[in-house]
């Protein structure tokens, strides 16, 4: 095993590890990981998809624990994913009730700040000194994607924390088999989180790095039968589904919502193989911009283990999502902390001009890249323009969303300006600036209302999942809108099932109780009465009958007539 990632039998003193020291440095991290994952958490409602389906999945186990094994969907066997993260919700939906959206994002939320020091302490196994260790922590807390969706009531803050726990125990089991133990109920962790395909690809690239850095490992029993001991539990709830579920199981969980994500899109969710470097460059800026610096003294230090892990996990991981069929934007978060591993390298080697001066080899200022300062520029020079604009619509209509906003880009400005200047000065306290002006950046845009921008994509469901559970009573609800919204059903705490004109008009005429939810101009092609018409929002009316309908077919235009009046 290299001595670079163990540490020196006898280390120098610069070297050796104070134990208060490192709990400080891990407990600050931690706070720091806290108030930026949990300000504001209800600020804002939960969107469509995955949140409102975890959280409804939750609820139904919240009203009903026996079902916490075998869970449901308004009533329907949940086959698409294991239930622990649903589980966890479901105990804070019973410690703060089911009031708001934060019991919700509370458990995901807390896992993942959790993962902030983990990833300290997995770059302490990885270097003897905590400088890298220290800013890779720093620079994976403020990389936007992991914010946003470790925020959300999703699953991907947990397979943060346990992906982290997962290679930390197989660092330290290279020099203690015991955490052999450990990192079998991370796979457990893992697999009860999004099942046992990530388990595998996981796994392929643990096997990968081992075979690399500690190929000793794989010849010792210890070692699998620590794994295997930890992933029982994995095991043994596969083995209830299949005896509970039968092939219904083995057909929608294995194969329809994992193995068929390798070589088929999912719900239409596809893109191309460098779907995920686009990604990278939409939101992974400014961070990114060091990276290309890192990889590179990645790959001049193929002998050390934090080298190796780095090239096999990230490049590993992001070769296998990028060849997958189906593509979704979350799936590339477990790549965040290998890269932010990489930009911890840079900003520890500029660090370190701080740490040597005096010393008869100092030179007295690093020499940064000419592209790092053009790029701060160009982006500072980006938000200085859109804040001047947001600034103006203030000046025209005072509105609490766009000072919000104007604010986040006013911090962003400053510390993009900032950075520029402190790189054309050739100045080594550009990692503590910058990281420092984004933490706040970032503050202020989770107070904001536009921290989920995607919900302003389609209406606001909240007041027309009001209106649904207030006037239904009940009966099924069918809608006009071209897809089902999640969200909605679950703050209706019911189904809202999309269907085409000629479904509803269908549907109204059953003798079963029946309400529509129609927007203007389907309610005119119906040719519903006013009589009919239960309750409105803006974009929304809802229409019930307690029996057979009485409405006419419905009046069909063809393409292109004007609207009916």
């Amino acid at each position: 095993m290299p001595s670079s990632l163990s540490g020196p039998v006898n280390p120098p003193p610069r070297f050796r590890r104070s134990p208060n020291l490192e709990w400080f440095c891990a407990l600050t991290l931690l706070i720091a990981a806290l108030t930026l994952f949990l300000t504001n958490l209800g600020l804002v409602a939960l969107r469509d998809w995955d949140e409102g389906i975890v959280a409804q999945v939750a609820r139904e186990i919240w009203q009903n624990p026996q079902s916490w094994l075998h869970p449901t969907l308004h009533g329907d066997p949940y086959l698409n994913k294991p239930p622990l993260v649903h589980g966890l919700i479901a105990l804070s939906y019973q410690v703060f009730g089911i009031a708001d959206e934060v019991s919700a994002r509370f458990p995901g939320a807390i896992l993942g700040a959790l993962s902030v020091p983990l990833l300290y302490v997995v770059g302490r196994e990885l270097w003897p000194r905590q400088a890298p260790a220290i800013w890779a922590s720093l620079a994976y807390m403020t990389w936007l994607p992991v914010v946003r969706h470790g925020r959300l009531a999703m699953l991907e803050g947990a397979i943060l924390c346990f992906w982290l726990l997962w290679i930390l125990c197989l660092l330290r089991t290279r020099r203690n088999l015991q955490y052999s133990l450990g990192l079998g109920i991370a796979v457990t962790l893992v697999g009860l989180t999004k099942g046992v395909m990530l388990v595998i690809l996981f796994g392929a690239l643990s096997l990968g790095f081992l075979l690399w850095d500690t190929p000793r490992l794989l010849s010792s029993t210890w070692f699998w039968l620590g794994i295997s001991l930890g992933a029982l539990p994995l095991a043994a709830w596969y083995l209830a589904q299949w005896q509970y579920y039968g092939q219904d199981f083995l057909v929608e969980n294995l194969l329809n919502q994992s193995a068929s994500r390798v070589w088929d899109s999912v719900e239409g969710n596809t893109g191309p193989p460098w779907y995920y470097l686009l990604e990278l460059l939409k939101y992974g800026f400014p961070t990114l911009i060091f990276l290309p610096a890192g990889l590179r003294l990645t790959w001049q230090n193929q002998t050390l283990s934090w080298s190796r892990l780095i090239l096999v996990c990230g490049g590993g991981y992001l070769g296998a999502i990028s060849l997958m069929g189906t593509k979704l934007p979350w799936y590339i978060l477990p790549l965040y902390p290998i890269l932010a591993l990489a930009v911890g390298v840079v900003f520890s080697d500029i660090w370190d001009y701080m740490e040597r001066r005096g010393q008869p080899s100092y030179h007295p200022q690093p020499i940064y890249p000419k592209a790092w300062f053009w790029c701060f520029v160009v982006m500072a020079l980006a938000t200085w323009a859109v804040t001047l604009l947001l600034g103006y619509s203030l000046t025209e209509i005072m509105d609490v969303p766009i000072l919000y906003l104007t604010v986040t880009f006013l911090a962003a400005s400053v510390t993009l300006t900032l950075s520029a200047i402190l790189i054309a000065r050739r100045n080594p306290h550009l990692p503590s600036v910058l990281m420092w002006g984004w933490f706040v950046t970032l503050m202020v845009f989770v107070c904001s209302f536009d921290w989920v921008w995607e919900l302003n994509e389609d209406y606001p469901v909240k007041p027309v999942a009001a209106m649904i559970a207030q006037e239904s009573q009940g009966q099924p609800v069918y809608t006009s809108h071209p897809y089902n919204r999640p969200s909605l059903n679950f703050y209706a705490n019911r189904p809202v099932i999309s269907a085409s004109l000629d479904q509803l008009h269908e549907y109204w005429h059953r003798e079963v109780p029946t309400c529509l939810l129609l927007d203007d101009e389907s309610f005119e092609q119906l040719n519903l009465g006013d009589d009919d018409l239960v309750a409105i929002t803006v974009d929304w009316i809802l229409a019930c009958h307690v029996g057979k309908g009485t409405i006419a077919a419905p009046i069909l235009q063809a393409p292109g007539e004007p609207p009916l009046s």
